[in-house]
């Protein structure tokens, strides 16, 4: 019980830490409310059930190990992100009352895009093979139960994550009205471009 409460609080740190995809489920709520959000965190929260199968099985250290496999996710997983920064500074250039306005019934439209881009943003990140590898193993036991202990301590960061993703769409659908003024809107698209190409950036330049 111990172990756990400290892995949980270890996780929130973590989890409430501005990252990627908290830079993307901002930008996808904003663009398309609370439900694109929230898909969008699923789709992050997957993405992380699968890292977490993948560093229990051995999986992720074999990617972490070949620089040619690491290296190849980096890049694309940086471009991924660059260019979803550089859609979000487009849509800056080219947001007004009328595309606003258009915005708003295209929600069901852009769940499946809002997962998979969850899905991919993460993903695409080796990074979170290093730090699934770093962490998990720290809170497991060294016998037969590690693997699903791992599996377990792996999907509960998931849904932790994905319930801190969730409350940011919520909390920003609750501000709906003042998101959707031009200027405001402009703005924050601005911004979240500007920090996803930062991210991008960040992550094709680090060495490890």
């Amino acid at each position: 019980m111990v172990e756990l409460i400290a892995f949980v609080g270890v996780s929130l740190i973590v989890i409430c830490t501005p990252g990627p995809d908290t830079a993307l489920t901002v930008r996808n709520a904003l663009a398309g409310g609370r439900r694109s959000g929230v898909w969008t965190a699923a789709g992050v929260a997957t993405g992380q059930a699968v890292w977490t199968v993948a560093a229990s099985l051995g999986i992720a250290s074999l990617i972490q190990a070949s620089e040619p496999v690491f290296l190849t996710m980096k890049y694309l997983g940086a471009a991924y992100l660059i260019y979803l920064g550089i859609q979000s500074l487009l849509a800056a250039r080219r947001a007004g009352p009328a595309g606003l306005a258009a915005a708003g019934p295209a929600v069901d439209r852009t769940r499946g895009r809002s997962l998979s881009q969850g899905l991919i943003n993460d993903l695409a990140n080796p990074k979170m093979a290093a730090f699934f590898l770093s962490l998990l193993p720290q809170f497991a036991p060294a016998d037969q139960r590690a693997l699903p202990v791992m599996l377990g301590l792996g999907l509960l960061f998931s849904l932790l994550t994905f319930a801190w993703l969730s409350l940011y769409s919520l909390a920003i659908d609750r501000l709906r009205a003042l998101f959707t003024r031009s200027r405001v809107r402009r703005t924050l698209d601005a911004i979240a471009g500007s920090v996803l190409i930062a991210f991008g950036a960040r992550l094709a330049l680090t060495r490890t």
